[in-house]
């Protein structure tokens, strides 16, 4: 199962959508995916964002609608993801409308795996836009295929990490020990697959384009 998280963020920034299983709005993401004739699963947040009108639209074409208050411990896309999770623990998980805004939504959004509540599931969860993709990995070994129209490939350490390999690629690292969270940016694959190794820690891997 597939399941599409949109948050608030501007529909320019989406990437071209695949067909999802299950769509959920945060916020004003809610009311997005209605003006994209997209259906409306869930609706979470506090919809501080929505006017009344708004509001009652989501309420009234969501088929489950769950409104928090604006004063709370977790952020709205804390509350969908946990949401997607319990109900769907399994489920790969893409958030859209995450990301070229503000820049403290952001991180939250970046760093949302690195809870311990999350990082069970950080390899079902992705983070994309028209220009980037984000994949987030627990240690072991990989291999990644190069997405369509992507140029670079940047290995983003979260926290540190042992014994950081990366092949089959332009750059490549041998058993490196990553002190603390660095981006190795601006790699760049050299054949349709490059592969990667860590023995502890937390990696975002992010494709981009100019």
């Amino acid at each position: 199962m597939n399941i599409l998280l949109v948050a608030g963020g501007k529909k320019q920034t989406w990437p071209i959508l695949k067909k999802y299983d299950k769509y959920m709005g945060i916020d004003r993401g809610s009311f997005h995916l209605l003006e994209e004739n997209l259906p409306l699963d869930f609706a979470i947040g506090d919809f501080d964002s929505l006017t009344s009108e708004e509001r009652a639209l989501v309420r009234k074409n969501a088929k489950n609608f769950f409104q928090a208050p604006a004063e709370k411990d977790d952020t709205d896309t804390q509350l969908a993801l946990m949401m997607a999770i319990e109900n769907y623990p399994n489920a790969e998980i893409d958030i859209i409308g995450a990301t070229g805004g503000r820049i403290d939504h952001f991180l939250a959004n970046l760093w949302i795996v690195l809870e311990e509540r999350f990082q069970p599931f950080a390899h079902n969860i992705s983070i994309l836009d028209n220009q980037n993709s984000i994949r987030f990995f627990l240690p072991g070994k990989y291999s990644i295929r190069k997405e369509k129209e992507m140029k670079y490939l940047a290995y983003c350490c979260l926290t540190p990490i042992e014994n950081l390999s990366l092949m089959e690629s332009k750059y490549l690292l041998k058993n490196v020990k990553v002190e603390y969270p660095t981006s190795f940016a601006s790699n760049e694959f050299i054949s349709n697959e490059a592969s990667f190794a860590f023995e502890k820690g937390i990696i975002a891997v992010i494709q981009s384009k100019d």
